[in-house]
């Protein structure tokens, strides 16, 4: 079992930047490829980005390449998500998740991720 906790998220400005962490507990954390999903009202969850268990390899989609950034300590646990160049369409509740059996052909899916965080808001207001 993995658990997962986000932090970091809160109101900012448009344009503003805004770095997200995800903190894990469990065994074996390497092993598990991690992503960020975001949630905004109305909305269905949608994959933001991914990266592998050594950290070499990020996914992403083409909509958001270049303004976020997936990365990984895994010395201390922990998934981050620095996003840049914030607009009010980032506005959503912003979730990490954890795989135990990644496939590089679904790795957008939320079927995919066992574990999920509780989620942290953004909010992209003037």
């Amino acid at each position: 079992q993995v658990q997962l906790h986000e932090s970091g998220g809160g109101l900012v400005q448009p344009g503003g930047s805004l770095k997200l962490s995800c903190a894990a507990s469990g065994r074996r954390f390497t092993n598990y490829f991690m992503a960020w999903f975001r949630q905004a009202p109305g909305k269905e969850r949608e994959f933001v980005q991914g990266i592998s268990g050594d950290g070499r390899t990020n996914y992403y989609v083409d909509s958001i390449k270049g303004r976020f950034t997936i990365s990984r300590d895994n010395a201390k646990l922990t998934v981050y998500l620095q996003m840049n160049s914030l607009n009010s369409e980032d506005t959503a509740v912003y979730y990490c998740a954890a795989s135990d059996a990644f496939h590089p052909s679904r790795y957008m899916g939320v079927e995919e991720y066992k574990y999920w965080g509780q989620g942290t808001q953004v909010t992209v207001s003037s």
